[in-house]
């Protein structure tokens, strides 16, 4: 996998009583091409949008820092490119205004890092889900923060359930935006890949995750919430 995810920094956000998160990372292409990159978000805060930094060719001539808007748009996320500074990298070089790196001749590249990151790195799929307000099911004890989550399922319909094991009664469930449990709980992101239809378990809280794939529909293993009767 071309991406390798490096360090998470967490710190109070200077604008809000949120928490400001920027991950950080390095990207190798399959012909030894390196980027170095950092993506960051604020959950909760009143702009909803994430800011990502790719840089690539430290001290070599056409070496840069790219920056990056990354928003919602349709129900998906969208990225452009902006003038304003976001992180520096170790690749990076110069940073660049908006109208320099649409001139760049390395610009497909940068775009080809970006992609690759949003879609790989795990710390930009938590970004992602904030952005698009993925809700999530969970139940009463999980959003009571009395119980782990244990067992995660992704409906069909692309919904998440979040599972105690405990009480998985539909009259008790809560619907929740899903980001809110990822800041709760950092070990969740390991299973924000799952596909539409699977699930996850594990024993305990930061455990490890054993994943089953969909079944067939007329094998289809039932159980788990639903939909909620008074959502939250």
């Amino acid at each position: 996998m071309p991406v390798e995810e490096g360090r998470l920094v967490e710190r109070p956000c200077p604008d809000c009583e949120h928490t400001e998160r920027r991950a950080f990372g390095e990207f190798v292409s399959p012909r030894g091409e390196l980027a170095s990159y950092a993506i960051g978000w604020t959950s909760g805060h009143k702009d909803v949008c994430g800011w990502m930094t790719v840089g690539i060719g430290a001290g070599n001539p056409g070496g840069a820092s790219f920056h990056i808007r990354v928003f919602e748009e349709d129900g998906y996320y969208a990225m452009g490119l902006v003038d304003e500074p976001f992180e520096d990298v170790p690749q990076g070089g110069p940073d660049l205004t908006r109208e320099e790196a649409l001139a760049h001749e390395d610009l497909p590249f940068i775009w080809a890092v970006a992609d690759d990151v949003m879609a790989t790195d795990r710390r930009a799929r938590w970004m992602a889900h904030w952005l698009l307000s993925t809700r999530a099911f969970v139940t009463a004890p999980v959003f009571e923060r009395q119980e782990p989550v244990r067992h995660v399922v992704r409906d069909d319909d692309g919904d998440w359930q979040l599972l105690c094991g405990t009480a998985d009664a539909e009259a008790d469930a809560h619907l929740v935006h899903l980001f809110h449990c990822l800041d709760d709980d950092k070990t969740l992101i390991e299973v924000l890949d799952l596909p539409v239809g699977d699930r996850a378990d594990r024993d305990e809280a930061g455990g490890p995750w054993e994943r089953e794939a969909a079944a067939p529909p007329r094998r289809r293993r039932r159980g788990g919430l639903r939909r909620p009767r008074r959502p939250s």
